[in-house]
Order: structure tokens, then C-alpha cells, then sequence
């Protein structure tokens, strides 16, 4: 099953980083925005894979983004 989990990136100063609010805990950077998230998508299936094989619960995403213009 395939599930859609949100993920932030944000841009630092030499790198690009992300992180998911229902994956606590799991990170991953990259140089470009792109890079970021093909390495955060790698890192939620690891983590995922590594609750399901420990017997812990695979969290739901829940989590949205909108834009709010001021």
C-alpha cells in the first residue's frame, strides 16, 4: 500500500534538509531540493521497514501543508 507522508524541506545555508512531522525522527539532506527529497523518500521506506520488522506501529500520515497569503 502506498501511503503519502508529508515532507518539509527547507534550504540552508550549503544544503537542503527535510524531515517528515508523522515519521518523527527521520531526516535526510541533500545539495538540491530534488536530491532532498529522493533521499527523505529513501529514508521514510527504511524507517517504515524497520518499525514493521521491530512489530511497532507504522504511523498514518495525517499531517497537510496549505499556503496562507498576508
Amino acid at each position: 500500500m502506498d501511503r503519502q507522508y508529508l515532507v518539509i524541506i527547507e534550504h540552508a545555508p550549503n544544503n537542503y534538509a527535510a524531515y517528515s512531522p508523522d515519521v518523527p525522527g527521520c531526516v535526510a539532506t541533500g545539495p538540491t531540493r530534488e536530491e532532498t527529497l529522493a533521499n527523505m523518500r529513501d529514508a521514510i521506506a527504511f524507517h517504515l521497514e524497520g518499525l514493521q520488522e521491530a512489530g511497532e506501529p507504522i504511523p498514518p500520515p495525517t499531517s497537510s501543508a496549505e499556503y496562507v497569503a498576508v
